[in-house]
Formats: structure tokens, C-alpha cells, sequence
């Protein structure tokens, strides 16, 4: 059983699907999103977890949760606060959909992605990251991938198995905040 209370500080976190279809999905709605854009999102939204889920309970993982309507930030606090951690992640190292940029400078923005990121507020050290970062971090994800905590024994295993799979950041002893953004 994978839970989200189980991340140990020096595990690496793991991000298994790139980021961005609330606000892809909301520009496909009004008509600004391109036909590759379009059937790259609809690809990511089908593609299901079952490998990602499967190669982390072949691996002995022990923790991870889905990353879907609270944003990667909102699901990255409930194991930060299940766990007793703090989770750093690095955001360049966060891969975007095709496209997303582009709808979130059009404004193609979700009124879960606000909320998100008003229920986050006192819980993220967002450093230096800019408000369209921000944005981006907390945009709510429709058949999202999964942020799995992976130690580092094993990390090279699971993104050799799970294709498309990249490590963002790691879990460290808890601190005053539940998430650290660099």
C-alpha cells in the first residue's frame, strides 16, 4: 500500500506526468489551444498511473499520492503534513505540457487554481519563483501523474521503469514551512 504519510526525509521526490491541464484544459475551452497542444493534453489525461503505481509497489516504495484538483503544491502539503516533512522542490526542474505557458499568459486560469493558492499561502516558502510560477504550481490537474517519495537506492530503479518520470526535489526534517520552493 502506497500512503502519503510515509515520506522520510532524504528520499527524492518523484513527479511521473508533466504539469499544466487546468490551464491548458481552460484555454482548449475558449478556443485558444492549438491542435498538438490539444491532443498532447488529452494523451496526458489518458495515460493512466498503472505503471508509475506498479514499479513503486515493485520497488517496496512506501509513499506517494495522485496529483489532481489541489495542484502539485496541494498534494505535496498532505504528505509534507501526513509525514512530518518538508518537501523541497525545485521548480525548473517541474516539466510543463506543451502550451502551458502560453495559456497562462493568455490568462487561461482556473477559479480551483485561486483558491489553491489561498488555502497554500502559509504553508509554502515560495522563494524567488515569479506569480506565473506560482500559478502554475497550484493549477489543479485533471488525471495527473503521481508525486511519489522515492530513496535513493531505489531512485534510479523507478526512472529507468517509469517513463517520462522526473525527480524534483526531496524531503527533508521538518522546518517551519511544509514546502520549500527553489
Amino acid at each position: 500500500i502506497l500512503t502519503n504519510a510515509t515520506a522520510q526525509p532524504g528520499d527524492v521526490l518523484v513527479l511521473t506526468k508533466p504539469i499544466g491541464t487546468g490551464i491548458l484544459a481552460t484555454a482548449a475551452k475558449r478556443g485558444h489551444l492549438g491542435e498538438r497542444e490539444t491532443a498532447t493534453l488529452i494523451s496526458s489525461m489518458t495515460t493512466l498511473n498503472a505503471v508509475a503505481s506498479r514499479a513503486a509497489v515493485a520497488l517496496g516504495l512506501r509513499c506517494a499520492t495522485d496529483v489532481t484538483g489541489f495542484g502539485l503544491l496541494g498534494h505535496a502539503s498532505h504528505v509534507a503534513r501526513a509525514s512530518n516533512v518538508t518537501l523541497r522542490i525545485e521548480f525548473a526542474r517541474i516539466p510543463l505540457l506543451p502550451g502551458t505557458r502560453e495559456a497562462l499568459a493568455a490568462r487561461d486560469t482556473t477559479g480551483g487554481a485561486a483558491r489553491n493558492a489561498a488555502y497554500l499561502e502559509p504553508l509554502v516558502d515560495y522563494g524567488r519563483t515569479s506569480p506565473d510560477d506560482r500559478a502554475l504550481l497550484v493549477d489543479p490537474q485533471t488525471s495527473g501523474g503521481l508525486l511519489v517519495a522515492v530513496p535513493p537506492s531505489a531512485l534510479a530503479e523507478y526512472l529507468a521503469r517509469v517513463s517520462g518520470a522526473v525527480a524534483i526535489g526531496t524531503v527533508e526534517a521538518r522546518g517551519p514551512h511544509a514546502i520549500l520552493v527553489s
